[in-house]
């Protein structure tokens, strides 16, 4: 496998797009099949996995990843964007303490229906949201389920703000969860700073800023496709195997159903699925 591909578990910065940080990596790893798993709206800092080459190809395997965060609401007010970039379009809401916070927090653990923010990039009829909200057009988005594994009260900052730590599955809007705790407690609320610390296996303790490397350092942060969907088993095929598998043909592999990584040698060929005795690959990754 070239050690040009797989992920790098990139920090963003605040104030600084997502597309923006998948273009410097594309810089430095002098590629452009390059992508980011999940994008940090610009005011959010902290981990973005970033795809290099065939790794782009396992997006929707992250689409089950838990992710977390740090976030502080500030209560009082609510924007349009429900972060702190956005205009004031409500305010004069009470400030609760934090026993009132704890006593509902509980209502948000578990699946919930949350409706995405206006300001988002959920296609409606094909047109991003916040496309349609810029331009004063009427925004209707549907609720969507989420998972909420863990809502906790950190500590209180300031008179009107607190710091909370969330994990929780992907697609939740940590903006929409501050509006829902605020409307809960008959206030408003705005997200005033959030940190992602996890997406899936990455983490921000191992996480590397793009300003402290250069082409020649960023190879030694490019982690394996396999490392990174650890709970895939690893096979071993034979070259006759590995060349029925490229073309697109099943072989024959007595084992229960299941998903895994195919390799030749040190070669990954890709993500294979057996199924009925029969395993074909999925995902080609050489």
């Amino acid at each position: 496998m070239s050690i040009m591909q797989g992920f790098i578990n990139v920090y963003k910065p605040s104030n600084v797009s997502s597309a923006k940080i998948v273009s410097k990596v594309k810089h430095l790893v002098g590629c452009k099949k390059v992508g980011h798993m999940g994008t940090l709206d610009p005011m959010a800092c902290g981990v973005l996995p970033i795809a290099v080459n065939k790794a782009t190809k396992m997006f929707d395997y992250f689409l089950e990843k838990v992710k977390s965060y740090r976030a502080i609401f500030t209560f009082g007010y609510e924007t349009d964007t429900l972060d702190k970039l956005g205009e004031i379009k409500l305010s004069g809401g009470k400030v609760p303490n934090a026993n009132e916070i704890n006593d509902v927090l509980t209502c948000f653990l578990g699946n919930i229906n949350q409706i995405p923010p206006e300001y988002s990039a959920k296609n409606i009829n094909g047109v991003r949201a916040y496309k349609l909200a810029r331009s004063g057009q009427k925004v209707e988005l549907k609720p969507k389920q989420v998972n909420i594994l863990n809502f906790e009260l950190t500590k209180q900052i300031d008179e009107n703000s607190f710091e909370f730590i969330i994990t929780c599955s992907s697609g939740t809007y940590i903006r929409a969860l501050c509006r829902d705790l605020a409307y809960k407690l008959n206030t408003y609320a705005t997200m005033t700073f959030l940190e992602r610390t996890h997406s899936g296996v990455f983490n921000i303790k191992n996480s590397v800023n793009l300003d402290e490397v250069d082409q020649e350092s960023i190879k030694k942060h490019i982690i394996p496709i396999y490392q990174v969907f650890n709970k895939f088993h690893k096979i071993q095929v034979n070259e006759n195997h590995k060349t029925k598998l490229l073309n697109g043909l099943s072989i024959g592999y007595q084992s229960d159903d299941m998903q895994c990584f195919v390799f030749y040698g040190e070669e990954l060929l890709g993500l294979a699925e057996v199924k009925d005795k029969k395993l074909k690959l999925k995902v080609h990754l050489l």
